[in-house]
This record gives C-alpha cells, structure tokens and sequence, in this order.
C-alpha cells in the first residue's frame, strides 16, 4: 500500500538545473577548470554542493582541499541565493501534482539542496505545508546515489502521528527523481521510483520502475495499485 511519497526538489519541483549547472561551470571556472553540459548532467546532477566540489577535485587528479572547497561551496550559495530571491518557475504540472497527492498522501523532500533554499522556493510556490519532512544537504554525510537521503526522509516521516500504530516502511514509499543516480539512491533505500524526463533522457532512467517525460503523462492511479 502506498502510503507517502518522497519527492526530489530541483528539476522536479522547480526548474533549477539549468541554473545549477551554470553556477557548476561558473564555480569550476574559478579554479580553472571547465565543466561541459554532459559531463555536468552525467556525473553532477544528483550531487550536493560539497559532492559536486570534490568530484571536481577528484576528475582533475588534485586532492580535495578542504578549505579552498568550502570557500567554492561558500561563493555558489551566496550567488545562488541571489538568483532566487524572487522565486524560480515550477515545472510543468507540478504544482497541481503536489496538491492533488498532498490530500491522499505524507509527502517529503529528499534533495541535495540546502534547507534555506528549499524552504525559500517552497513558499514561493505556495507548497511549503504540503510537505511534512525535508531531507537536505544539512542532514547528510553522502550525495545521491548513496541512500541517506531517502532513509533520512524517511525517518523524518516515521514520527509523525498518523504512522505511530501503523510504522511506515520504505516499500511503502514512492521516490520521484529525475536523475539516474536519484534512482539508484531511491532503490537503494528499498522504495519504488517514478522517474521524469526533466533532465536526462527516459532511456537514460529506465532503470526506474516508471518512466514519462513529466506530471502530465504520469497515471498516477496505475501507480497506487501496484502497491496494493
């Protein structure tokens, strides 16, 4: 029975990506380093800011300085928070996606974006109290495609009232990611995945147990009773 459903935030709730991936080169650039758009949405798009900072690291042969790598982390969020001060559009449909499955289900965010931002655009869209859990890039050790963003999201579910007689479990959960190595995350974590075609192609996620290319396309009734 599916009983909540964790939702990655950027290329699936709002349209960051793009912007994410020019701050990435912008951000490499400082260091000398070029960044080019498969390399970006093949080996970054799952990645938090510190993942992102240390693969950069790593696939130029340099030992990661720790320092030097806060200080990039440091100057994305700054020029990043400046970018979203007023907002950033959603993707299609999924404004009207959150709130029709917000009425049936618990619903969480598993992202390796930072809880302010999230927050921030959140309330930009008008959704914030649909959700019941964050799960961000404060909350965890590792990038996606390790689990710990899911397991902590789901945890966060686990103690709100409506599951204290009746436990949630992970094969209860639906993730919805739009990255490859999201997907990998989301069944490492035990939970089914639907995935959109926001940002890679659909036969690079077909790996996910759904695959369309955004909210419209998505039977979402075909998807619940297949948990039953």
């Amino acid at each position: 029975m599916l009983r909540a459903i964790i939702i990655d935030f950027d290329g699936i709730l709002v349209d960051s990506e793009p912007l994410i991936f020019k701050l990435t080169q912008q951000m490499a650039a400082r260091e000398g380093w070029t960044v080019t758009g498969d390399d970006y949405y093949v080996n970054y798009l799952a990645l938090d800011d510190r993942g992102v900072v240390e693969h950069l690291y790593q696939s130029h042969g340099r030992p990661v300085d720790s320092k030097r790598r806060d200080e990039l982390i440091a100057w994305k969020f700054r020029a990043y928070q400046e970018i979203i001060r007023d907002g950033l559009p959603p993707m299609a449909g999924a404004v009207a996606f959150v709130q029709q499955v917000a009425a049936r289900f618990q619903l969480a965010i598993a992202s390796g974006s930072l809880r302010s931002e999230i927050e921030h655009l959140l309330g930009k869209l008008g959704l914030r109290e649909k959700f019941a859990a964050l799960a961000t890039a404060d909350d965890c050790a590792q990038s996606k495609p390790d689990p710990e963003v899911f397991l902590k999201a789901l945890a966060r579910l686990q103690v709100l009232p409506v599951f204290r007689s009746s436990p949630l479990t992970a094969a209860e959960c639906l993730a919805i990611e739009d990255a490859p190595l999201g997907v990998v995350a989301a069944h490492a974590a035990g939970m089914k995945c639907l995935a959109l075609a926001h940002s890679r192609p659909m036969e690079e996620l077909r790996h996910a147990d759904w695959v369309h290319r955004e909210f419209v396309d998505v039977d979402f009734e075909e998807i619940v009773a297949s948990f039953r």
